[in-house]
């Protein structure tokens, strides 16, 4: 049986009056709900967060173009991906209560860890790529600017240079300072094939600094990565 949630409470919180609410709760419902659910006839989002982060990547490049005109590709590239990140998006989940409206299963309901915060962060993705399906591109890019767009200094993020990945300074500084490239080994591997679970750890010459975990072999060494520059000091 579905569990009894108020989509259109969730509508009114995001300021959208959806033709088709159904098409809002397919954008919460995640797959693990329907692995306990096999018959509740529901959609599960993530093809709707496969068309809402297209949505998304154009909304905040066509805004990072006017806004930054004498700005090559590259970095435009790298002040995008500091804007749409999982914290980011965990930042937009939680500010209209994104996980009280989720269809989970047990297991998942129960997680409150990075996994959670993963997953919130996809089905702000599938809301986008819901309010682009049911009502355009303008009030998709209407829900972006206001809850992203308008809630971020970019200016800080350029100034600071906090666009530069975890990863990236973490190299730079072991080269300069150790003369040595960073390495990355996977340490361990958990849970099933669509929600595997990846830990690694980040190595200087032999010696590990420090482990990372997450839904990607790339997340776990961006994690691993930014312990590795706590505890270097750097």
């Amino acid at each position: 049986m579905t569990k009894p949630i108020n989509f259109a409470s969730l509508a009114e919180r995001i300021g959208v009056a959806f033709h088709d609410i159904s098409i809002l709760r397919a954008a919460c419902t995640h797959r693990s709900y329907l692995n306990e659910n096999k018959g509740a006839g529901l959609e599960h989002n993530e093809r709707l967060e496969f068309l809402g982060d297209a949505v998304l990547e154009l909304v905040v490049t066509t805004f990072l173009y006017r806004k930054y005109p004498d700005k090559a590709e590259g970095a435009l590239t790298a002040y995008r991906s500091a804007i749409v990140n999982t914290v980011s998006l965990t930042k937009v989940a939680e500010s209209i209560s994104l996980g009280d409206f989720m269809l989970l299963s047990r297991g998942e309901a129960k997680d409150t860890g990075r996994a959670r915060a993963v997953i919130v962060a996809n089905a702000v993705e599938a809301v986008i790529g819901a309010i682009y399906l049911d009502q355009g591109y303008n009030a998709a890019a209407n829900f972006i600017s206001s809850h992203i767009l308008e809630v971020i200094d970019i200016d800080v993020i350029v100034e600071q240079k906090s666009w530069i990945d975890a990863k990236s300074r973490f190299q730079e500084r072991a080269q300069e300072k150790l003369g040595t490239t960073p390495t990355y080994k996977t340490l361990k591997e958990t849970g099933p094939d669509h929600g595997k679970q990846f830990t690694l750890g980040v190595f200087l010459r032999d010696v590990q600094v420090a482990t990372g975990s997450g839904m990607s072999k790339q997340e776990a060494e961006q994690q691993a990565a930014e312990k590795a520059l706590e505890i270097k000091g750097w």
